[in-house]
């Protein structure tokens, strides 16, 4: 069993911001060089996630829209008594999960035809960890 991890810094432009990261996985898989295993892509900061859907814009903002219906920015989350006012980001986050194992199959990434792998950043415009560990034979 061969292992290879991955570290990247994500700094996104917009507080809230998906980021395709299908080809930064793609290159952590090459550098493997494994055939056949499973690939862990893991936002490393409580207020972002990692996904799997299309990379379509209308449906990345409904996603968007969707993530505010159900976690809106308030001025009254609990959250905020620490001084902090992104008790919506940890909310949103927990909506998109904060990882993903995606399979490797002859050397590639095993995705459906329209699935690529995103970055979902809810209190963006500092820099977060994002860890790619690459496992198999």
């Amino acid at each position: 069993m061969k292992w290879h991890t991955d570290y990247h810094w994500m700094n996104t432009r917009k507080k809230k911001e998906f980021v395709n990261i299908t080809d930064l996985v793609r290159q952590s898989v090459e550098a493997a060089d494994i055939q056949e295993g499973m690939v862990l892509v893991s936002a490393m900061h409580i207020t972002s996630g990692v996904f799997v859907n299309d990379e379509e814009p209308g449906i990345k903002n409904d996603f968007m829209e969707w993530a505010e219906t159900l976690a809106p920015f308030r001025i009254d989350y609990q959250h905020h008594r620490t001084g902090e006012t992104n008790g919506d980001a940890h909310l949103k986050s927990i909506l998109f999960h904060h990882q993903v194992v995606v399979p490797v199959t002859a050397g590639k990434l095993d995705l459906g035809p329209w699935q690529q792998i995103f970055y979902a950043e809810f209190d963006g415009q500092r820099r977060k960890r994002l860890l790619i560990k690459v496992m198999g034979e």
